[in-house]
């Protein structure tokens, strides 16, 4: 009976959607987290009778075919790149991308990786880094002596020496931008790696077109809203449900024919 292999289908995608929700909810406080939707797609269908052809030899066309679906499949877990909300820190090294862009990480292999969780600190060398050690691309060095570190929103970076009246630029961040964002490998620790699917990645400064700009003293938020993982979870457990009735349904048929030849 194709019922059960095509129930125990719908109840796997569904839960994997569940895992997916369950991700986004557990980083809902994750800074620049962004959440995910599981994508689905029907499986081959066995047909039972074409569609287009003759009934017989120079007859009708037979104008509906029969053709049954073999259930559901998962073909992508999408990361939604949209804007998170921004909440004010006062940190001076925090910084908050409004818009389109990607700052830009050394890896430990020396890689360029890409992140929008802003939460930077300065390492003992006074070099501009993440929560994680890894260095800001291109590289940004505080110096010891310095009262105030400025970022304005095209990512300028100044620092107010001590002693000094004149501002001190200490470099210009840049950001990167893909043409499919969704195509970009997360790795975890707020980090994503471009692949074939991303394509390359175009550099540019903060505020020019189609670049985001940079907000000192904030983080972005995670986009991931609670009222609408609670509604896509209340909806996958229904459908979960739906499905092991279904194969409820079918075992109980399958019993009643193997009453009735026995």
């Amino acid at each position: 009976m194709k019922a059960l292999a095509i129930a125990a289908t719908g109840m796997n995608a569904q839960q994997t959607n569940l895992e997916v929700i369950a991700n986004n909810i557990a980083n809902i406080n994750t800074t620049g987290f962004k959440r995910a939707r599981a994508e689905f797609s029907d499986l081959l269908y066995q047909t039972e009778r074409l569609q287009g052809v003759p009934n017989r030899a120079d007859q009708n066309i037979v104008p509906e075919g029969a053709s049954i679906g073999l259930g559901v499949k998962t073909t992508a877990i999408r990361n939604l790149h949209i804007q998170g909300g921004l909440t004010a820190t006062g940190n001076k090294f925090d910084l908050a991308l409004t818009g389109v862009g990607w700052f830009q990480i050394e890896g430990a292999d020396g890689e360029t990786l890409y992140t929008r969780a802003g939460a930077f600190n300065t390492n003992a060398n006074g070099e501009l880094v993440t929560a994680d050690g890894y260095l800001v691309q291109p590289a940004i060095t505080v110096p010891a002596d310095a009262v105030e570190v400025i970022v304005n929103k095209t990512g300028q970076v100044f620092a107010r020496i001590d002693g000094q009246n004149q501002l001190q630029q200490l470099g210009q961040l840049t950001l990167a931008t893909f043409a499919n964002e969704a195509g970009l490998a997360p790795l975890g620790d707020n980090l994503f790696q471009e692949t074939v699917a991303s394509g390359a990645p175009n550099v540019g400064v903060p505020g020019d077109p189609g670049y985001a700009k940079v907000e000192q003293g904030y983080l972005e938020n995670s986009n991931v809203d609670p009222v609408k993982e609670i509604t896509e979870l209340i909806a996958a457990q229904r459908a979960y449900e739906m499905n092991s009735k279904v194969i409820q349904a079918a075992d109980e048929m399958a019993a009643v024919v193997s009453k009735n030849i026995r």
